[in-house]
């Protein structure tokens, strides 16, 4: 078996005999390298567990306090419990980017490598290259086309170079790349891993979260009448036939020593039965909730919860000073470059203590992204206010106030999206009578669970469990998801959801156990399509304002997720997926 430097040296000598000039000549350098199916794989069990004792390597496009990022961390964790058990753990974290926020999900011993230009979307140089494929046309023998394909090449062969040198030095024999290979954000890397996987024989266990067919399709598959889907962008070129044939090769890549895994059976059926990948190589990963969130909490923890959040949301005081939204939406521009915690209300000279009893705490654990739809959040509370029940309480109660609390960042491609939510928020402001309003907030953490007043005040930093503590309810009217993970989260923590039935709804369903024993389904209050109806909103005006009656539902989710996704199934489930490389290499 010769070496990874070896190998690293014989890809820079390899990869200097191409020069492509189409996405053809792409396509057929792929067909030149991928490995073939070894005629005797006797000796694949004897290197492939020691192997990988010298280094596993994690690589996805930026990390942070997203889904896939907290994903991932879980995944490092099961592979330390039992590969690492009694030894160092040689896990490595590369990626594009690293934001602050990661910290509270990378451990210290686990190791970080900055690979530059290899963050996704419009973080791809400013999105340059991404709206060139997926937004504008490129026709099939263009030389347009042709120049775009010699870039990518280009860029790719460096992002290898640079990854394979990486990967080593570090003696690494197993790379988890997640969604690089489903969700293109950026092309260029999507196409580097096979090119050093192959050629530095590697093993790899892709992890797809997302795939861009989901909420996508191009035009001539659209049924007469058919909305727009939130993907149909990664199909604007797909009569480009050179192009897309390579670029459907490309995700996912079907290497000999790759296992797919994905987060739903939908996923991996299509891979199966549409694009013939092996069975034996197309597996379902489920997630883990960490035992942290079966914690129970008092009164008291939950006042203590609220008040650090307090102390991150007014950048160190107990004491919230909201900004004015309408001040905050002109100077959004600014503020994207630069996203600190804020909170918005309707007007100037008003305060927030997040602390008091009073406070009917919304909270949508989610980045902002069009897709989360959290602009419905805010409809919600508009018809909650319009509804007898619910605004007869609120009228009663002068100190009852509305928080919507938006936890994750803003993707910078995603400006507009908050602009809708910003500004729904200040058209259901100016509809409200002055008393009613200016009990509204809507607040943004981007991420942020801890702040450097904490130590001096004898403060232990949030983590996800705790943030989901503050809520009265969860709030996630998302369009599609791959998997939904704010529904098992919020139920492991006993909060109650209110929830679309997300497309696909067959992941919906699978999230929620619908046709599993009552005692493994998760109970959620189902977000309308359409109006409110008096019925749904009598519930969620039970759930706010009465959260008591909802103990048992909440109660029974608990157990529910505790059966279903303990620390322990992921473990062991992680642990048959390196088996599979025995058996299938």
């Amino acid at each position: 078996m010769s070496s990874k430097t070896d190998l690293y040296t014989q890809m820079i000598e390899t990869l200097e005999e191409f020069n492509p000039q189409s996405w053809k000549d792409i396509d057929a350098i792929l067909k030149r390298i991928k490995k073939p199916v070894a005629a005797d794989n006797t000796d694949t069990t004897a290197f492939f567990t020691e192997d990988i004792k010298n280094g596993i390597a994690f690589i996805t496009y930026d990390y942070g306090i997203d889904g896939v990022s907290i994903e991932i961390s879980k995944y490092a964790m099961s592979l330390q419990n039992f590969v690492f058990k009694n030894s160092k753990p040689q896990i490595h974290f590369i990626g594009g980017d690293f934001y602050p926020q990661a910290d509270t999900i990378i451990k210290p011993e686990w190791k970080r490598c900055r690979l530059t230009d290899s963050n996704g979307w419009g973080k791809w140089e400013n999105a340059y290259w991404y709206n060139q494929l997926f937004h504008d046309e490129m026709l099939q023998n263009s030389k347009k086309s042709d120049n775009l394909a010699k870039e990518i090449w280009k860029q790719a062969v460096s992002l290898s170079k640079r990854l394979g040198k990486y990967l080593s030095e570090n003696n690494i024999h197993l790379l988890i790349p997640v969604n690089i290979c489903s969700n293109p954000g950026n092309l260029a890397l999507g196409l580097c891993i096979p090119l050093v996987t192959e050629l530095m024989d590697l093993y790899v266990l892709n992890s797809n979260h997302d795939y861009y067919w989901e909420g996508g399709k191009p035009e001539t598959e659209k049924k007469p009448n058919e909305m727009p889907g939130p993907r149909d962008y990664f199909f604007r070129n797909y009569k480009n036939h050179d192009f897309f044939r390579f670029f459907e090769k490309l995700y996912p890549w079907n290497g000999t020593k790759w296992i797919q895994t994905n987060i739903n059976k939908l996923q991996s059926d299509k891979l199966i039965e549409k694009y013939h990948f092996d069975p034996g190589k197309v597996y379902e990963l489920a997630t883990s909730i960490s035992n942290d969130f079966f914690t129970d909490y008092s009164k008291e923890d939950v006042k203590s919860v609220r008040l650090r959040m307090a102390y991150v949301l007014s950048d160190g005081n107990p004491v919230i000073h909201p900004q004015p939204v309408k001040k905050h939406l002109k100077d959004l521009a600014h503020w994207m470059t630069n996203q600190k915690p804020v909170v918005c209300a309707c007007s100037e000279n008003l305060i927030l203590d997040l602390t008091t009893e009073e406070t009917i705490y919304l909270l949508q654990p989610t980045r902002i992204i069009g897709r989360k739809r959290i602009e419905k959040d805010i409809q919600l509370i508009d018809a909650l206010l319009q509804h007898q029940k619910f605004r007869k309480e609120f009228d009663d109660n002068p100190k009852k106030q509305i928080v919507l609390h938006i936890t994750g960042p803003v993707p910078i491609e995603h400006q507009h999206d908050l602009e809708v939510i910003l500004n729904a928020f200040i058209e259901v402001c100016e509809k409200l009578p002055e008393p009613v309003s200016k009990r509204l907030f809507l607040a943004f953490s981007v991420g942020t669970e801890e702040h450097r007043v904490f130590p001096e005040k004898g403060m232990k930093r949030l983590y996800i469990h705790d943030i989901y503590q503050l809520a009265t309810a969860i709030v996630f009217p998302s369009e599609t998801e791959g998997r939904g993970l704010p529904i098992v989260e919020s139920s492991a923590g006993g909060v109650p959801i209110i929830c679309s039935r997300y497309f696909p709804v067959e992941v919906f369903d699978g999230v929620v156990g619908k046709t599993l024993i009552e005692e493994e389904q998760i109970k959620y209050t189902l977000f309308p399509e359409d109006e409110f109806s008096q019925e749904f909103l009598n519930n969620v005006t039970d759930l706010l304002l009465y959260p008591e009656k909802n103990q048992p539902v909440n109660e029974h989710n608990r157990k529910a997720v505790q059966k279903r996704y303990s620390e322990a199934v992921m473990d062991a489930n992680i642990q048959d997926l390196l088996i599979k490389f025995t058996q299938t290499n």
